[in-house]
C-alpha cells in the first residue's frame, strides 16, 4: 500500500507542475492572444469597446487581469469547472470542444499504432532471442533503419510510394468527405470502413518507426535473461521450452519494455504532430500544428494539457502494473 501512496503522490505532485508550466510557457511567449484577437475583429469591421476587450480577457481566462498570481487562480478555476478558454483561430468556439473533436482521432491513430507496435516488436524480439542468429534475429538491424529515419520522412515516402504512385490510399484526411459527403460521423460501417482506410497510412508510419526499437530491446533482455540460473533450474526441472520462453524467460525479461512504454508514448505523440501535419489528419498533433501556426495560445495550452496529462496518465498505470507483475518494486520503495 505504500507504494501505491508514493506513486500517487508522486503523480499528483507531477500533474500540478505539468498545469503550472502550462500556465507558464504561453504568457512568457511574445503577443498577447486578446491584442490578436481584438486586431482580428477591427480588421473584419467589428466595433470593438472596452467592454467588448474586458469580455475577451474573461473569455480567455483573465488574460491581462490582475497580477500574474490572480490569473494562476482564475486558471485552476477554469480547469475544475472544464473550462480551457475560448480559441482565437475559430472564435467564439470553446477550446474544449475543438479538443474533444480531436482527441478520439488521435486516441484511435496513435494509441491503436503504439500498442501494435508494442505487441509486434515485444513477440518478435521474444523469439529472436530466444533463437540467436536466426532470419528473424538477422532482420533486426534492417528493422532499425526505419526507426532511425524521421517520422515526417518516413510519412512522405509512403505518401509518395502508395498514394501518389500506387494510388491505394488517400493524400488526406480522417475520412471520405469530398467524394461520399453522405457519411456521418459515428458507429456505422461506412464511417469505420471510410476512417481505417484513411488511417492505415498514418498508423504505419508510427508503427514502422517504433517496432524496432521494442524488438531490439525485448531480444536483449531475453538474451541477458536466458543466461540466468533460474533458466538453468526450470531446464533441470524439464520444463516445456515453451513454458520456459514465456513464464521465466519473457515474463522478467518484459519489465523494462514496460517502463519505456509509457515514456515511449511521449515521443509517440510528438512524433504524431509531424505524421498528422503530412497527411492532414483531424487529431491532436494537427490541431497544435494548427494552433501554432495561428497564434492560437488558448488552443495551443489546450493542446499541451491534453498531451501532458496522457503521458502523465500513461506512466502512472504503467507503475501500478510493474508494482503488480514485480514485487520487486514494491519492496524498493
Amino acid at each position: 500500500m505504500r507504494f501505491y501512496i508514493q506513486k500517487l503522490l508522486f503523480y499528483i505532485v507531477a500533474l500540478w507542475a505539468a498545469i503550472t508550466l502550462n500556465f507558464l510557457i504561453p504568457r512568457m511567449m511574445p503577443g498577447n492572444p486578446v491584442d490578436l484577437l481584438i486586431s482580428r475583429m477591427s480588421a473584419g469591421g467589428l466595433p470593438v469597446t472596452a467592454e467588448t476587450r474586458r469580455a475577451i480577457e474573461i473569455q480567455l481566462g483573465g488574460v491581462g487581469q490582475g497580477s500574474l498570481l490572480h490569473q494562476y487562480w482564475l486558471y485552476l478555476g477554469s480547469l475544475i469547472h472544464g473550462d480551457l478558454g475560448v480559441s482565437i483561430s475559430n472564435y467564439p468556439a470553446q477550446v474544449s470542444s475543438i479538443i474533444g473533436q480531436a482527441l478520439p482521432w488521435t486516441i484511435g491513430l496513435i494509441g491503436t499504432s503504439a500498442i501494435i507496435a508494442f505487441i509486434l516488436g515485444i513477440t518478435l524480439g521474444i523469439f529472436a532471442g530466444w533463437k540467436r542468429g536466426s532470419f528473424l534475429d538477422n532482420l533486426i538491424p534492417v528493422a532499425t533503419l526505419f526507426q532511425a529515419v524521421p517520422y515526417f520522412w518516413l510519412a512522405l515516402v509512403l505518401l509518395l510510394l502508395f498514394s501518389r504512385y500506387l494510388h491505394w490510399f488517400p493524400f488526406a484526411g480522417g475520412y471520405d468527405v469530398l467524394s461520399n459527403p453522405t457519411i456521418l460521423i459515428g458507429f456505422n460501417w461506412p464511417f469505420i470502413s471510410s476512417a481505417l482506410y484513411h488511417a492505415f497510412l498514418p498508423a504505419l508510419t508510427v508503427i514502422l518507426s517504433s517496432i524496432a526499437g521494442w524488438m531490439l530491446g525485448m531480444r536483449n533482455m531475453m538474451v541477458s535473461t536466458l543466461s540466468e540460473d533460474y533458466i538453468l533450474t526450470a531446464e533441470a526441472k524439464g520444463l516445456t521450452p515453451g513454458r520456459i520462453r514465456m513464464s521465466y524467460a519473457a515474463r522478467n525479461a518484459i519489465l523494462p519494455s514496460l517502463s519505456g512504454f509509457a515514456i515511449t508514448l511521449g515521443f509517440v505523440v510528438g512524433g504524431s504532430i509531424v505524421t498528422e501535419q503530412v497527411f492532414s489528419y483531424p487529431g491532436i498533433g494537427y490541431l497544435m500544428w494548427s494552433s501554432v501556426s495561428n497564434n492560437d495560445y488558448p488552443l495551443m495550452q489546450g493542446c499541451f494539457l491534453v498531451i501532458s496529462l496522457a503521458v502523465l496518465a500513461a506512466n502512472f498505470i504503467v507503475d501500478l502494473l510493474l508494482g503488480f507483475i514485480d514485487p520487486r518494486t514494491r519492496t524498493a520503495s
